[in-house]
């Protein structure tokens, strides 16, 4: 078993590793190759790709993303700016040589803390729970079945649809200026930086027809929008919300009721609502929609006396900051946010 750093610039080395994603039963969209090289181009932090390699083939594959921030110190994560990862491997034995080649590169790149987002816990290694939790659920085939399914959404977004809301899908520079708008106010609102709008170029750019942005709009006015990604039948609308206006006309409820029925025209079967931090607003809102909350299990390794980094907003440590960011003019917040955002990963 060989075991080695991938050549991302090499398609037809991404191409191999694609198809054995595609493949591999535990694999989910972070270990796609695109992931890694669209977080290069849009955040500028680097990608180690590991890839092991036996007598046939493509044996397993571990994403890792060098995360540097004056703010939040240097970690090596798998993988960076997902909420997934971790080593996949046709074995055991081979996923945790693939830690242990990790381990070995975070020491040589002065990272003091690696994370692994999935897979099982290495021994020795901390697990991290309670932080967050993943919602997920079966999609229904047709618009009316999904209303139906929706039972909690039901009066918002029938409510939603007396106010002669426009739906937009596409990828181009108009649907990701809009969409870039409304998510900046949105994480402002919440108290967080917002990440560079070359992050979610890169991704629809990597990514093609694979992932698209879906837009509501009053009056061509863009109220509530989500880039989606759509792999393995489940659809996952990873970076969306709505504006403080958006609330009057249940913009974000006819939202992700319409990235529903898209996906399922699409063919999807699954709904991924993403992540979220235990005790948030966004953890409140998708539980009302009736899905269930999975937790997410992740582990970490640090350097000897090093303490892990912590990114959580909620950590007490950062309350002044958040309650801060939350007044700052938008204009100056979307300046420094993308400065900041970068080193969270």
């Amino acid at each position: 078993m060989t075991i080695r750093l991938a050549d991302l610039a090499d398609a037809a080395e991404r191409r191999r590793i694609d198809d054995y994603v595609a493949a591999h039963p535990a694999s989910e969209l972070y270990h796609r190759p695109q992931w890694s090289v669209a977080v290069e181009e849009g955040c500028r932090q680097r990608a180690h790709y590991l890839i092991a390699e036996g007598p046939g083939g493509l044996a397993g594959c571990l994403p890792l993303i060098e995360i540097r921030s004056p703010l939040f110190g240097n970690a090596l994560v798998s993988v960076g700016f997902g909420t997934g990862g971790g080593p996949i491997a046709d074995d055991k034995a081979t996923a945790d040589a693939l830690v242990v080649a990790g381990w070995e590169i975070a020491g040589r790149l002065g990272c003091r803390s690696m994370e692994l987002r999935g897979g099982e816990v290495p021994e020795g290694w901390t697990a991290q729970t309670g932080v967050y939790v993943d919602f997920s659920k079966a999609l229904p085939e047709g618009d009316e079945a999904i209303l139906r399914a929706m039972k909690r959404r039901h009066r918002s977004i029938r409510r939603a649809r007396e106010f002669d809301l426009e739906v937009r899908i596409g990828r181009g520079e108009a649907d990701q200026a809009m969409h870039y708008a409304v998510y900046c106010e949105m994480v402002r609102n919440l108290g967080s930086p917002v990440f560079p709008r070359t992050l979610f170029a890169a991704m629809l750019d990597r990514f093609g027809e694979d992932a698209d942005i879906l837009t509501v709009l009053k009056d061509g006015r863009p109220m509530a929008s989500a880039l989606n990604f759509y792999f393995r039948g489940t659809a996952m609308p990873y970076w969306g919300g709505g504006t403080a206006a958006s609330r009057e006309y249940s913009a974000s409820e006819m939202m992700y009721y319409q990235v529903m029925c898209h996906a399922s025209r699409r063919g999807c079967t699954n709904f991924n609502f993403g992540r979220s931090k235990v005790g948030t607003g966004t953890h409140a809102f998708k539980a009302n929609w009736g899905f269930d909350a999975n937790p997410l299990v992740y582990a970490v390794r640090t350097a000897d006396g090093a303490a892990p980094r912590s990114v959580n907003p909620l950590d007490p440590k950062y309350r002044l900051q958040v309650a801060l960011w939350k007044k700052l003019p938008l204009p100056l917040a979307n300046r420094i946010g993308p400065h900041i955002a970068r080193g969270l990963g």
